[in-house]
């Protein structure tokens, strides 16, 4: 079996490639390697758990995204010969490729906090990066009516940076909203040394701090869970000396560490970090010139977002429409990654930024100024970002997102 594209991953930015390949030479044969059953829009889990959205709004039939045209090959990649242009699958077959792409996503490593993975949907522990457990999210700020609710944000990389303290917010608005948060304590323990990585997003973030009084500690990294106990263990550094300090909770919401994939990260195609190793501009390989990478599996400096990938899809399907002819690249790609902070329900914080921190606005400030939180980002994340992913970026419909020519102007 040889394929002239071979995708690894069928997530939003391995489905989402495919149908900008399609779109431009429907001849071209394509595999999609992902033994996936459901596929999940991701972004919308942070409003299931603050009760915006149902969680069946968030997913669908993997079959019923999977473009038309390409062969779904539903069993997991285990290994990668980029030599030999192979890949070995679960069955312990294997196919062929002229180009691969890569795009399976990163693994949340639950097991890396001792105690976490059983604790999980249990005595107040919760998170909002599992499907399963978003409602839980939701039922227990419902339930707390006093006591401490911590948050937590593990180091880079992780998959939506502002995610952590999205959960954060939308928890203290329901709470001041029943009249609730002078009798909570809420904490919001972040492994990184800022609140946001890009100053300019900061000071609006930090008026919500002060409005909901949350407790903010930088350089405090979640390393344990007791569920019966109800404690939680944070690693912190002070005077560069780390301690190690307790925390009851009645409530805690967990982010867990994030890394790269086996079959990524054990192949010749990974960086020193695990994720692929490719050029920031172009999303090809540095050695591997048929080969390329996006989405979150990508070794690139760009946030980790649905917002990255729907750029990088465009990008990397005439790459690789162009490499299948034997030329270079000819669309480049500028670290462009967008996060919706969801400061309290009905306004948005909306950070849009590119590679270095360069602020990459899709609207005129007049309109739309992502610093202040607006009720415009909140519209524009409730009602038309779904039917953006869905209808448009799995479909190929590249609305805001053609790819950039290289050499052309801005």
């Amino acid at each position: 079996m040889t394929y002239d594209i071979v995708i690894i991953g069928g997530g939003a930015a391995g489905i989402a490639t495919a149908s900008s390949i399609l779109k431009r030479n429907a001849k071209v044969t394509i595999a999609v390697v992902d033994p996936a059953t459901d596929h999940y829009y991701q972004p919308g889990w942070t409003m299931v758990g603050a009760g915006v959205f149902t969680l069946e709004q968030t997913r669908k039939a993997e079959a019923d995204v999977m473009p038309k045209g390409v062969r779904w090959i539903r069993l997991p990649a285990i290994t990668i010969d980029p030599d030999r242009h192979a890949i070995q699958l679960g069955d312990g077959s294997s196919i062929d490729y002229h180009v691969l792409i890569v795009a399976p996503g990163l693994r949340l490593a639950w097991e890396k906090i001792e105690g976490l993975p059983e604790a999980l949907g249990r005595n107040g522990v919760t998170s909002n990066y599992r499907y399963d457990l978003a409602p839980y999210t939701y039922r227990l700020v419902k339930e707390l009516q006093q006591g401490r609710a911590l948050f937590s944000q593990p180091p880079m990389p992780i998959k939506c940076a502002g995610a952590p303290q999205k959960a954060m917010y939308l928890s203290c608005d329901i709470w001041r909203g029943c009249g609730l948060l002078p009798a909570i304590d809420v904490e919001f323990h972040n492994a990184g040394a800022a609140l946001f990585g890009i100053p300019i997003y900061v000071p609006a973030l930090m008026e919500y701090v002060e409005k909901y009084g949350i407790d903010l500690r930088l350089e405090s990294n979640l390393v344990a869970v007791d569920a019966d106990r109800r404690v939680a263990t944070f690693e912190r550094k002070q005077d560069g000396v780390s301690e190690r300090i307790e925390r009851p909770f009645d409530m805690l919401h967990v982010v867990p560490p994030q890394v790269s994939h086996a079959v990524v990260a054990n192949s010749p195609l990974a960086a020193a970090n695990g994720f692929v190793e490719v050029d920031e501009t172009t999303l090809r390989h540095k050695r591997f010139e048929n080969v390329f990478g996006l989405g979150d599996a990508a070794g690139t400096s760009n946030a980790k977002t649905a917002a990255a990938a729907r750029v990088q899809a465009p990008v990397v399907a005439v790459n690789a429409l162009a490499a299948l002819d034997g030329s270079p690249p000819v669309a480049d790609y500028n670290g462009y990654g967008s996060c919706p902070l969801t400061v309290e329900r009905g306004k948005i914080v909306l950070a849009e930024f590119g590679y270095g921190g360069k602020l990459l606005p899709s609207f005129p400030s007049w309109l739309l100024d992502g610093t202040r939180p607006t009720r415009a980002a909140w519209f524009l994340k409730e009602r038309m970002l779904p039917p953006i992913y869905w209808q448009g970026m799995l479909k190929g419909r590249e609305w805001m997102a053609a790819p950039h020519k290289i050499g052309k102007a801005a």
